[in-house]
């Protein structure tokens, strides 16, 4: 992957998401008042709204929501495509848009996926998902 692609925004709130990818751990949050599962990374919950959020390792497995392929892309994604983006609702009950990576032609919503870790250089992996 090239490093050119644009850096995701690393602030103190997702920090602890970050760090978890560079060890290979899905980090989401889950709050202590409704123990509901939360993503993306917040300071309140969005179910209860409640301050008391925590971080939990995911179990990194899921399955396809929704997803595209993508054909025809610009600047620095030019020379990846064809690649699938789709959206995965995590065991968690959570959704994160991510890639799916191996056989198009299997990548079908419903289908079971777990979490890769795709390294774009030394201080970057992406969670990415591949079928089960």
């Amino acid at each position: 992957m090239s490093s050119q692609i644009p850096r995701p925004l690393m602030d103190s709130d997702s920090q602890p998401f970050w760090e978890g990818l560079k060890r290979q751990e899905l980090m989401i949050q889950r709050c202590d008042e409704c123990h509901q599962h939360i993503f993306y990374p917040r300071v309140l919950c969005p179910h209860c709204f409640s301050d008391k959020v925590a971080w939990t390792q995911a179990t990194g497995r899921g399955h396809i929501y929704s997803y595209t392929v993508v054909h025809r892309a610009f600047g620095p994604f030019s020379d990846q495509v064809p690649y699938v983006v789709a959206i995965v609702e995590l065991d968690e009950g959570v959704r994160m848009m991510t890639r799916i990576v191996g056989d198009r032609e299997a990548i079908k919503i419903g289908v079971p996926v777990e979490v890769i870790y795709e390294k774009v250089d030394d201080e970057l992996l992406l969670p990415y998902f591949i079928l089960r």
